[in-house]
């Protein structure tokens, strides 16, 4: 009768947190720095050609207007990084899933100021009685800085974690059920 050899310590988590971490990792910070060259492109845009605000859309709402002033578009981006730190979020170990955790939480708030604004603009109702749909801190900045903003926390951390995740103590590499990890 034929056995099978079997692994004394079970692969813990899903297959997106254990042999598929890795690509999805690099996958996430493709869309990630994707999304922040267009902020970039924006930003000079605006203030290195000094473009009016109106016009400066980015790559692809330069080619696509309707792409840049759709409040789908940004909640979609928000949502895909709220799901995207979510889904990843179990490899991380150590100081590694403290700074993810961190971009996580940063994220659910960044996440429910695109909600609100979607809302806003499926409903025709305005916060604070404002022409244009508004967010909470944007009744104290304004929105393109905001978004940087936002943008730049969520993804200092993020940035962090992953090289953490990427060159681990000893300790933390012991916990990795992930082959994300540098050689040692």
């Amino acid at each position: 009768m034929a056995t099978e050899a079997v692994s004394a310590a079970p692969v813990k988590g899903s297959a997106l947190n254990t042999r598929y971490h890795r690509i999805a990792l690099n996958i996430f910070a493709f869309i990630v720095i994707a999304h922040w060259a267009e902020h970039i492109a924006q930003a000079i845009q605006l203030w290195v050609l000094g473009w009016p605000p109106k016009q400066a859309l980015g790559v692809i709402g330069s080619l696509y207007p309707p792409a840049f002033t759709s409040e789908w578009m940004h909640y979609g981006y928000a949502l895909v990084m709220l799901i995207g730190l979510i889904a990843l979020r179990k490899a991380f170990t150590g100081t590694a899933r403290t700074w993810w955790n961190i971009s996580l939480g940063i994220q659910v708030w960044h996440h429910f100021e695109h909600l609100l604004l979607l809302v806003q603009a499926q409903t025709g109702w305005h916060l604070a009685g404002r022409p244009v749909p508004t967010s909470i801190l944007q009744l104290f900045a304004p929105r393109v800085e905001l978004h940087l903003f936002y943008n730049a926390i969520v993804f200092i951390p993020m940035v962090v974690a992953m090289v953490r995740h990427l060159r681990p103590s000893p300790s933390e590499r012991a916990q990795m059920a992930c082959t994300c990890a540098t050689p040692a």
